[in-house]
């Protein structure tokens, strides 16, 4: 019998033997002892069971991990399905949080992976040896088709990989969905041909749900180059389902918002290992945000970490890239690659926008701190060549300093 198994972080439980077997059973077939021989025959595979229970140190009493094991008969191979199997009324009952889902090979072919990842990314820009460089629309609501193209080539003469639609820009009379698409193509083309350097946009994907998929088939055949998309708005397995559309096949760019509601919290909701990481990867996602360990949004560093080893992993499905995000600047750049390597992206908004050079010098100076961390230099070395890294050393610090 082919079974998924979840596990769960229990707290103030002093039987967590008993809680236990009130999920496996509560969960799945309701209750056992009392029911007949011959209907617990019946119901035997569909019943879950304690794979292990396990008390946590003296300093956190109460506190257990248990893991449920839930046959694969129960449920269709879907995600909305599969949560509302293995936390659907449970995450209404008491101090329990979903750390993580253990598929089984079968039930993983039910789901697509990312469509280009890590490796189909690199390809697109030829960027094979650092971090990917990624910039943020600043301030654009409100403004029109130029402000937005200006700043657009801005970013992309800094040398930015990779530039995202703010996440509350949604469809609007002043940069509407389509003309962002054709604008953006036609200044990133200019770039490209002025300096060689190839610069992709992400354009938010919003809108009703039933609208979508017939707007990101619009998006590809406007020349789009990714999607950005507000997953946690919207549903996991909406983004499979565009995932999975072939008339799409566009990378997809998750973003966190709402996904707070869902994680932060120590005592309830979902891991961000498991929502953000494999969850986003398993459904789909080429790339998925999430706060730094170092920026103002920061998020525990431990927790920022799981989520990327959830999107790079090995597994049957190719890798997403991890982005540690908010409050990131050229300074920060020896700590990001040290702790996420150069299989991520360095994503940055007021710390690109922010720079006494504007959009271009903030690009410029991020390229700068990349490549002197690589050469194995201090920044502090790196500045003393590059004039823009030594206005943003001055301005936002140096982490090699103050950490």
């Amino acid at each position: 019998m082919t079974e998924l198994i979840a596990t769960y972080l229990v707290q103030g439980e002093n039987n967590p033997e008993k809680k236990a077997e009130e999920i496996a059973l509560g969960l799945t077939v309701g209750s056992w002892t009392n029911l007949p021989e011959l209907e617990q025959n019946q119901l035997r595979k569909h019943k879950g069971r304690v794979v292990s229970i396990e008390g946590l140190s003296s300093d956190q009493e109460g506190h257990s991990l248990i893991r449920i094991a839930y046959p694969n008969a129960n449920f269709p191979s879907d995600l909305p399905a599969i949560l509302t199997t293995v936390f659907g009324k449970l995450s209404l009952d008491g101090k329990i949080k979903l750390l993580d889902l253990q598929f089984n090979q079968e039930l993983k072919k039910a789901f697509p992976g990312p469509r280009f990842g890590i490796d189909g990314l690199r390809k697109r820009l030829n960027v094979y040896s650092r971090p990917l460089l990624m910039s943020i629309f600043k301030g654009v609501l409100g403004k029109d088709l130029d402000f937005l193209a200006e700043q657009l080539k801005q970013q992309a003469l800094g040398g930015v990989d990779l530039v995202k639609d703010d996440e509350i820009l949604f469809e609007n009379d002043l940069t509407p969905f389509d003309k962002r698409i054709k604008a953006g193509q036609k200044v990133l083309h200019e770039v490209f041909e002025e300096t060689g350097h190839r610069t992709l946009y992400a354009v938010n994907l919003t809108g009703r749900t039933s609208q979508l998929r017939d707007k990101a088939r619009k998006a590809k055949e406007l020349g789009a180059d990714l999607l950005l998309f507000n997953v946690f708005a919207y549903g996991l397995d909406v983004l499979q389902e565009l995932r999975e559309d072939d008339e799409i096949a566009l990378p997809l760019m998750a973003h966190p918002a709402v996904s707070g509601a869902l994680t932060s919290s120590s005592v309830y909701g979902i891991s961000h290992s498991l929502l953000l990481g494999k969850l986003l990867r398993y459904a789909g996602a080429d790339l998925s945000l999430f706060p730094s360990p170092y920026g103002t949004v920061a998020l525990e560093k431990a927790a920022a970490l799981s989520i990327a080893d959830e999107l790079t992993k090995d597994d049957v499905f190719g890798q997403a890239f991890p982005v540690p995000s908010a409050g990131i600047h050229p300074g920060l750049t020896p700590l990001l690659i040290r702790d996420f390597g150069i299989d991520s992206v360095i994503n940055a908004g007021g710390g690109i926008h922010g720079h006494p050079d504007g959009a271009r010098g903030g690009g410029l100076a991020f390229r700068q701190a990349i490549e002197t961390n690589l050469q194995g230099r201090q920044l502090a070395d790196g500045a003393k060549d590059h004039l823009e890294l030594q206005k943003a050393l001055k301005m936002w610090g140096n982490a090699e300093v103050t950490v």
